[in-house]
């Protein structure tokens, strides 16, 4: 025999439009939240916002006011993201600045180095590690990076000099080339390094890009130095490596070398650059809404309850079908304790009603036990085993208790 899902009234227990509605809402609520968020980030990345150390982005840690200050003196400013239009560019009258050559291959790096060192112009190396300076700039060694600072010049550089204190750190660099030149010192070791190179040509090794950074441009003498080693020639191309530049996965068969060999200096490669530099930024932004999206549906799921709500049943279940089903569970458990329990609880309830004794005094011996043996004639030490006593030690003992608390009760009802 089945039961239908109807009401003992004959009404449809089908949810209504305001039930679904209350049940759905929340969810409604938070995928309309997290559209927003969504739609709101979007919005705010777009426009000159463009990453690290990138002359276009406007935020902190882009470059877009030392570009404007270089475009105000009248050299202009290329930003270019492959290798091939970055050696084209490299010329006499071109600063090259490259900003991360960790991330160049061992292919890109001797390709960039050919082209910069017989172009006589100046190549700046932005936070050049291991990974690169054993390549672009032979005959440097790289020591453990320090926190960026305060500097001093420490050195008889014309643009150090000029600029003064400055914030510098980074990497450290050493080098015992003829003519070299290092600056803003960290435990004896420059952080700012100026490399001759054939004919007016230079290199310069950039321990740390932060005087570059738009809300570091205006401390110390950050924008002087900044000026100063990128304005030396008319034209700056600003090199910013990208991961999907066709150089990248090319074999220089030329000299017999693949692109997995460096002389060692890939070692350490993910310690100089950091592994969060390589990810690109709309990741980073998609995990934050990833994460934001989870925090709501974590609120959602978690929210309180509200007040209990008594519904209409689809059937009408008697009380004593009810109290059974119950009464099965505690024996099949054994519960006998909370059996008795309920049962001395709802017996002292209907007892104390009888003898106008206040609801909240008849789980009270000292309140109940006296009414009750004034009421029947009998001292009130005997009752307290019946109504206050222990749980039975068996199913035999618990079925007594029930008998003698009817018993009791009838007493009361009829004295």
């Amino acid at each position: 025999m089945t039961l239908t899902a109807v009401a003992p009234d004959g009404t449809s227990t089908a949810r209504t439009p305001r039930q679904v509605w209350r049940r759905a809402r929340g969810l409604l609520v938070a995928l309309l939240v997290l559209v927003i968020a969504g739609v709101t980030f979007a919005a705010v990345r777009t426009g000159g916002q463009h990453g690290r150390l990138d002359p276009r982005s406007a935020d902190r840690y882009g470059s877009r006011a030392v570009a404007e200050l270089l475009g105000d003196r009248g050299i202009t400013v290329r930003v270019v993201t492959t290798l091939d239009e970055a050696t084209r560019a490299a010329g006499p009258g071109t600063t090259l600045l490259v900003a991360g050559p960790d991330v160049l291959t061992p292919h890109q790096q001797r390709r960039l180095h050919a082209a910069a060192h017989g172009s006589a112009g100046r190549t700046v190396l932005v936070a050049a590690g291991r990974p690169s300076v054993t390549t672009l700039a032979p005959g440097v060694q790289t020591r453990p990076s320090v926190p960026v600072t305060a500097r001093p010049p420490g050195c008889d550089s014309s643009a150090a000099l000029g600029a003064g204190t400055a914030d510098m750190g980074g990497v450290r660099y050493r080098s015992d080339l003829a003519g070299s030149t290092g600056c803003y010192r960290a435990d004896g070791l420059p952080t700012l390094l100026m490399l001759p190179g054939p004919r007016t040509g230079d290199t310069v090794l950039l321990g740390s890009p932060d005087i570059l950074y738009n809300d570091r441009l205006d401390q110390q003498g950050n924008a002087s130095l900044a000026l100063q080693l990128l304005g030396s020639r008319s034209h700056l191309v600003w090199y910013l490596p990208s991961l999907d530049d066709p150089s990248a996965s090319a074999h220089d068969t030329a000299d017999g070398h693949p692109d997995d060999t460096d002389g060692g200096g890939g070692e350490g490669s993910e310690g100089e650059t950091g592994f969060l530099a390589l990810i690109p930024s709309g990741w980073l932004w998609g995990a934050l809404q990833l994460g934001l999206a989870a925090l709501l549906a974590a609120v959602w799921r978690g929210r309180r309850l509200g007040p209990l709500v008594t519904e209409r049943l689809p059937v009408a279940i008697r009380a004593s079908e009810a109290t059974e089903g119950r009464a099965r569970l505690y024996r099949k458990t054994g519960a006998r304790a909370r059996a008795s329990a309920a049962l001395r609880s709802a017996a002292r309830t209907r007892i104390a009603l009888l003898l106008g004794v206040a609801a909240r005094d008849s789980h009270s011996p000292a309140v109940l036990l006296p009414a009750v043996a004034a009421r029947l004639g009998t001292p009130h030490g005997s009752l307290h085993p019946l109504l206050f006593g222990p749980a039975p030690a068996d199913d035999a003992a618990l079925l007594l208790l029930t008998d003698q608390l009817d018993a009791l009760e009838r007493e009361v009802r009829t004295s």
